[in-house]
């Protein structure tokens, strides 16, 4: 790796940890404009106001903002997320579970829509103009026109309500069995697949066909190279950084996605768990959560954007 590719390298980086400091910083002051207040919403509304303003003191919310926004981000940088103040439970035993069950989620969504849309990409590119690619394109425009939520409630409504092939809810603690794990999530995995393929599609798509325009392609086609031939053995392994940067992008929309379809699905993850502590005014527990996606998030999107520069030919 050369001089100028190192340094692209550590200024994204770089530009990774300031984003990360500064969506904190958003994160927590955000959590605190939430309407109620934590200490009266966990002693109910006959409390007495002795009591709320101990709960407060033992909190620490009757001190200033900036004082509790710094004590986190200490607390974070030494691996502390706090104790929660609904259960009274650190705050990094209550995400352990449902971080396990939302990677495995993502981990099957990302097992069915990544070999799904690079295959439809990458015939679309071959077969670009004709009837097919016209098809692939209109179907992927629709589903990126709708939203997470419609494609869920739609998929509730088809196989939970009119066919019942399928429950409407998800218990990732009641799998026993293969049949099981279909029926748990088949549903959120369908929803999750539309959301992530179709910009991946497109772009994989779009990475291809620039491809095929370079003049090494050109010339293979000259000396009698079949179609196949040409994509999978010159284009393809050209276009492999591309395509790869595509996937980052693409499965950095699950983690949007995620947050309605363990919602729509009560499905145990931890973008469930955030929803729930919500009601709850569970701060420490709302912010652990959310920087958890911020945090995914933007290795993702580093990830592409390193990738981006490594597979970029003027740098080599």
């Amino acid at each position: 790796m050369n001089n100028p590719v190192l340094s692209l390298v550590l200024g994204r980086l770089l530009i990774a940890v300031v984003t990360l400091l500064i969506v904190s910083f958003a994160v927590f002051f955000a959590t605190t404009l939430l309407p109620g207040d934590t200490a009266t919403i966990l002693l109910g509304q006959a409390a007495t106001p002795e009591a709320v303003a101990g709960l407060r003191n033992a909190m620490h919310l009757d001190e200033p903002a900036l004082f509790r926004f710094l004590r986190w981000i200490v607390g974070l940088l030494h691996g502390d997320l706090g104790t929660s103040y609904a259960n009274e439970i650190p705050v990094a035993k209550l995400i352990a579970g449902r971080f396990i069950n939302t990677m495995k989620l993502a981990g099957v969504t990302a097992l069915f829509s990544v070999p799904i849309a690079l295959s439809l990409g990458i015939t679309a590119a071959m077969l670009r103009g004709s009837l097919y690619d016209r098809i692939v394109t209109i179907l992927t425009i629709g589903v990126i026109s709708v939203p997470e939520f419609m494609v869920a409630t739609s998929a509730v409504l088809i196989f939970a309500v009119y066919l019942k092939w399928l429950p409407a809810l998800s218990f990732a603690n009641e799998i026993h069995s293969l049949s099981d794990m279909l029926r748990v999530y088949a549903m959120p995995v369908i929803t999750l697949t539309f959301v992530v393929s179709a910009q991946m599609i497109r772009m994989t798509r779009a990475a291809v066909i620039e491809t095929l325009k370079t003049p090494y392609v050109e010339m293979a086609l000259l000396k009698g190279a079949s179609r196949p031939r040409i994509v999978f053995r010159h284009a393809l392994p050209n276009a492999l950084g591309p395509i790869v940067n595509a996937v980052a992008l693409s499965l950095s929309y699950l983690l949007g996605g995620v947050i309605i379809v363990e919602t729509i699905f009560n499905y145990p993850g931890i973008a469930k768990l955030m929803v729930d502590a919500v009601a709850t005014r569970d701060l420490p527990l709302i912010q652990s959560c959310a920087m958890i996606f911020c945090l995914g998030y933007l290795i993702l999107i580093t990830a592409a954007d390193i990738i981006a520069i490594l597979s970029n030919p003027r740098l080599r």
